[in-house]
């Protein structure tokens, strides 16, 4: 298909200029966006916990780690289109681009209609899964079924961010984002604090927030359709089936990544919750702060990951080792900043979720596990740029096997079990996993194989 002007408008050429001027133009939108979803994500935690107390923060921590799980599906599948939609931009296979578009927006929406029927009629035994603390158990009801009628706009707003951060545009996303935090922060408030809606309100405000951002997308993208490069045909969305293999072969892999670090997590948090109400709501803390690291770490791993697609598909090598340095660099700098923060003013960090004391005494022992987390975070901006970048995906699926199973599972049962550690041991043995991606990927860069993925 030949290349025209209103084809590439919103496609971004990341093969060429200055390396760190790319990474960091094009991660600062993703960080400002990723950003503000982790605030309206902490905002949650903070009306909550300040409103109803730690069984509001335990209902809070607890659906959100169920959220996760049915989220699996599209954060591989919509990574895995990312990946591909930046190698046919590098190459310009601009037919290419637009099969997959329409292809993950029917199979990708179709799939989350269906997990949001399927986890309602067994929303029971999901909570029952994870341990849910008895005090908080209507509260995380009531807000894991708010959220699971949401899956079809949390599912599309991610489909088209990927899109475009294949295309090398991370500057809409951040606008589409930004329109989800301010309605969700401003209708948490009002649920929560105004009309005491409870752990309702903050469920739906996250839900309303989504879908107005979602709706929003999707109309600016039509009406902008000839320079986004998809016509929005009905016929446009008919599932192509070679586009269908090209995304499952590496979604698939993605997504039991995403799936096996999500369950483990629930493990994890389903061990914590057995000790009651008190950690449950501590984990909730340390989960946020792991959020506010972990936006550092997805945007430069995002970033990275775009760029290293594009070169890769582009045939210039060189410019990989300075992407993926830059990325860990820059992450591993910024980590630190927040790791002299925390050990200077731990408790006006809890604080801001709770004022409940005995929860901010007992949070101190969450310190060092995010510390660890911190650094395993910045880690993987090298690991899964090039990872993720060269579209590789059997190490997926290795590091969905020993980071998600193996690692996490395995660490944190021997700390926090065997060794007696408690609640302790189960996040020092999840954070200590998040180094496992780095060891595959170190020895699948200096294999050079990635240079074979084109």
């Amino acid at each position: 298909m030949s290349e025209n002007a209103s084809q590439k408008s919103m496609m971004k050429d990341l093969t060429t200029g200055s390396v760190p001027k790319l990474l960091f133009l094009f991660a600062m939108p993703l960080f400002i966006s990723n950003a503000l979803q982790a605030i309206y994500n902490i905002v949650d935690m903070i009306v909550v916990g300040q409103v109803i107390g730690g069984v509001g923060m335990s209902a809070v921590a607890t659906g959100g780690n169920i959220l996760s799980i049915l989220n699996f599906v599209v954060m591989g599948f919509a990574g895995a289109g990312q990946i591909i939609i930046a190698k046919d931009v590098g190459n310009r296979n601009f037919n290419g681009v637009k099969k997959t578009i329409g292809t993950m927006f029917s199979v990708l929406l179709s799939v989350s209609i269906l997990m949001s029927i399927l986890c309602f009629f067994f929303r029971d035994g999901l909570l029952h899964l994870v341990n849910t603390p008895a005090e908080a158990y209507k509260y995380t009801m009531d807000y894991t079924i708010v959220c699971m009628t949401g899956l079809f706009f949390i599912y599309g707003y991610n489909i088209v961010s990927a899109i475009m951060r294949g295309m090398g545009d991370s500057k809409r996303p951040f606008m589409f984002v930004a329109i989800a935090s301010v309605i969700n922060i401003v209708l948490d408030i009002l649920f929560v604090a105004v009309l005491k809606m409870e752990v309702t309100g903050a469920a739906l405000a996250t839900v309303i927030g989504q879908g107005f951002s979602f709706v929003y997308a999707m109309v600016y993208l039509y009406m902008h359709k000839e320079s986004f490069g998809f016509d929005f045909k009905p016929a446009s969305f008919i599932p192509d089936l070679h586009t269908v293999g090209r995304l499952s072969s590496l979604g698939i892999p993605m997504a039991l990544q995403s799936a096996a670090i999500s369950i483990s997590m629930t493990v994890v948090a389903a061990w914590v919750n057995s000790f009651g109400v008190i950690y449950s709501a501590c984990a909730g803390i340390l989960n946020k702060l792991n959020m506010m690291v972990g936006i550092l770490s997805m945007s430069l791993t995002t970033a990275a990951g775009s760029m290293v697609g594009q070169n890769i598909g582009a045939a210039k090598y060189d410019r990989v080792p300075k992407i993926l340095g830059w990325a860990c660099a820059s992450a591993t700098f910024i980590v630190t900043i927040y790791v002299i923060v925390l050990l200077t003013y731990p408790d006006i960090m809890f604080e801001m979720f709770t004022q409940d004391m005995e929860i901010v005494k007992s949070a101190t022992i969450i310190i060092l596990p995010s510390i660890v987390g911190a650094y395993g975070a910045a880690s993987r901006c090298f690991a899964f740029g090039i990872i993720n970048g060269s579209g590789n995906s059997k190490l997926n699926l290795l590091v969905a096997i020993i980071d998600g199973i193996i690692g996490r599972i395995g660490i944190a049962y021997i700390l926090g079990w065997g060794l007696g550690m408690g609640p302790q041991g189960f996040w020092m043995g999840d954070a200590i996993a998040g180094f496992m991606p780095l060891v595959i990927g170190g020895v699948f860069y200096l294999s050079g194989k990635w240079k074979l993925a084109n």
